[in-house]
């Protein structure tokens, strides 16, 4: 089975907008220079971002507002101690899941 157009499209788009620094939830927050000097606080915010966007039968997602809301409040929280994330995260939202094989599958 293959990603949805929705599921693809959705992480493709969140990808652009982390990478290119103009995401529209953290205007005022200079997070690029963390790519390059803290990759951790980089990985976490896609985790959180993929544990939290559900999507239905067909692979449509969604909550993809909200997945982003999660995982950028993540990283404004990163960068300024004042900013307290609400509700809490939960441990489903933050796990951090073992890397794919080395070899592929098929």
């Amino acid at each position: 089975m293959k990603l949805s157009n929705s599921l693809s499209g959705t992480i493709r788009t969140f990808a652009y907008f982390m990478s290119s620094g103009s995401h529209y939830m953290l205007k005022g927050i200079n997070y690029l220079e963390l790519y390059g000097t803290d990759p951790s606080a980089i990985e976490q915010v896609y985790a959180i971002f993929i544990n939290v966007l559900e999507v239905d039968n067909e692979g449509t997602v969604l909550n993809a507002h909200y997945a982003q809301r999660r995982a950028t409040d993540y990283l404004k929280a990163y960068c300024d101690p004042n900013f307290k994330v609400q509700p809490a995260y939960e441990d489903w939202e933050v796990e951090l899941y073992g890397p794919p094989p080395l070899k592929d599958l098929i």
